[in-house]
């Protein structure tokens, strides 16, 4: 899919390529990114890895605004108390993309630059009133979020700019926002409608039903135009007015006059009107009960654990960014005169083995292909089954969405060094493992995961094609929450599709594991 990868650790550096290469494309989480490379869309041969720009990665609250750099993930968003309290359907429209695996991995900023009306952070920012730092070689410029789209998949990005960060009027103590999606199942789904709304409040005052009355309102929708739309004629209508039901259901109605939908796969346009009026009823009824935040998770899943290993450069911990004046950064040198080196070779560890990867392939391939570990299974090559869950720096990703230069330096674990890594974890000698080859694998229960023996317990596998996944999402869950409830475990595994639909089993062997000990 790429022939040539380069992974710059300077924000200066990354933007030199991007001119030096006018056909390479950025790539930080690669969920979007190499989806589309491998339908062909939006061809390169080259890419630029953001992965090891240490200056993007930052997530802070300052001055009443909340800043996210181009390196924020959907969990940082949903891990962190600043963006519940003060961007909540933000953390909403977060907590709904993709599944775990996606989320740990997947970037706002590449959310936002994928362009597609129906990406649900669009929506929650749009109602936040953000605005994004664009940034090229010569000069950075900030342009509001409403000012962004041209059309679907289309934005106002130069070529060689690059989206820095975005910038986040925090909710204040007269606001409340909230963020709704439908969607065809309960994880994996891409949205067949969603509504995002934030209303001020005109200060304590209520009026003679003892209802709010709302100053201003924003409301705006997805997945029913070709770009995200704001619901102007809904939003007068509440302008001024106490949020009482005939107000609710007033509004909900005109905001189908801001829709201009499609016929698709995931619904026809008729049943999208239909659905925009109930979900703005229902986003407008919770706000006017003070009720937006139901159904947050206390602890949500992210799959990801304190002792993940990350390279130097890659701090998660909030921090300043100072930014770049207009012109401060110099053009770029041609091409060969200073610039980082392509990437050659892959050096990693995977099991506690160090081993030589490929950069050109995912990492999914490059664990089958180079390392010959064919426990981790390919089912979509999308990110759509989870069958291709392994860790890396103890995150749990897909491998099919992960280019294998990303690996450099880092630790994989597969579903052949499961057992050996949490017995070396707990302080004992790994035993059944040896190296990276699973010819020496034993079914003795003292020699597995207590995962692995209580799926054997509770006879947990049908086919077993998406059993690895399974258990490497399972696993990585109890090192997270070692007594997960069942909400947790079904989040957990809702990136994990079973062709078998032998979820129940499953779930009772998660249970059982927890039941038995710390995971």
């Amino acid at each position: 899919m790429w022939s040539t990868y380069f992974q710059p650790e300077t924000l200066e550096a990354a933007l030199a390529l991007a001119q030096a290469h006018p056909g390479a494309r950025f790539i930080a989480g690669g969920t979007d990114v190499v989806v589309e490379l491998s339908h062909g869309a939006r061809p390169t041969t080259a890419l630029i890895d953001l992965t090891r720009v240490a200056e993007l990665r930052y997530l802070r609250e300052e001055g009443g605004q909340i800043y996210l750099g181009a390196l924020t993930t959907h969990n940082d968003v949903i891990a962190s108390a600043a963006c519940v309290a003060g961007a909540l359907p933000l953390a909403q429209a977060c907590i709904e993309v993709g599944a775990p695996q996606i989320r740990a991995r997947g970037t706002v900023a590449g959310n936002l630059v994928t362009a597609s009306p129906a990406n649900d952070t669009i929506t929650a920012l749009t109602a936040l009133d953000a605005a994004l730092v664009l940034v090229g070689a010569t000069a950075e410029r900030v342009v509001p979020l409403s000012q962004f789209y041209a059309g679907v998949r289309r934005t106002a990005m130069a070529p060689g700019e690059l989206l820095r960060e975005i910038r986040v009027p925090a909710l204040g103590p007269g606001q409340r926002g909230i963020f709704l999606k439908l969607g065809l199942r309960r994880a994996q789904a891409i949205a067949v409608v969603n509504v995002a709304a934030v209303l001020t409040f005109d200060g304590g005052r209520l009026a003679a039903e003892g209802a709010p009355v709302v100053r201003e309102a924003r409301i705006a929708l997805g997945s029913v135009a070709p770009t995200i739309v704001r619901a102007s004629a809904a939003e007068a209508a509440l302008a001024g007015r106490p949020l009482t039901t005939q107000a609710i259901a007033e509004a909900a109605a005109l905001a189908v006059t801001a829709c201009d939908p499609i016929d698709d796969v995931r619904g026809s346009a008729a049943y999208r009107r239909e659905a925009v009026a109930a979900l703005v009823a229902q986003a407008l009824g919770r706000l006017a009960a003070s009720a937006e935040a139901d159904g947050w998770p206390e602890r949500p899943v992210l799959l990801e654990t304190k002792d993940d290993r990350r390279p130097p450069t890659a701090d998660r911990r909030p921090h300043s960014a100072t930014d770049i004046a207009p012109g401060a950064l110099a053009a770029a040198p041609a091409a060969g005169s200073g610039l980082p080196a392509a990437v050659e070779a892959v050096e990693t560890t995977v099991n506690g083995v160090a081993v030589a990867l490929s950069p050109g392939k995912t990492l999914l391939d490059a664990l089958r292909e180079d390392a010959g570990l064919t426990g981790t299974k390919e089912g979509c090559g999308e990110g759509e089954c989870g069958a291709c869950t392994v860790w890396l720096d103890g995150q749990a990703v897909m491998s099919c969405l992960v280019p294998a230069a990303q690996a450099h330096g880092r630790h994989v674990t597969t579903i052949e060094g499961l057992a050996a890594t949490y017995q070396a974890s707990a302080g004992q000698t790994p035993a059944g493992v040896e190296g990276l080859q699973p010819s020496a694998f034993s079914l003795q229960p003292s020699h597995l995961h207590p995962l692995q023996a209580s799926f054997i317990a509770e006879g947990a596998v049908q086919c077993g094609y998406c059993i690895p996944g399974m258990l490497m999402a399972g696993a990585r869950l109890l090192a997270e929450h070692p007594q997960p409830s069942t909400a947790q475990i079904q989040a957990a595994l809702g990136g994990n599709l079973c062709r078998c639909t032998g979820y129940s089993k499953i779930i009772a062997a998660v249970q059982a594991a927890a039941a038995g000990g710390d995971g």
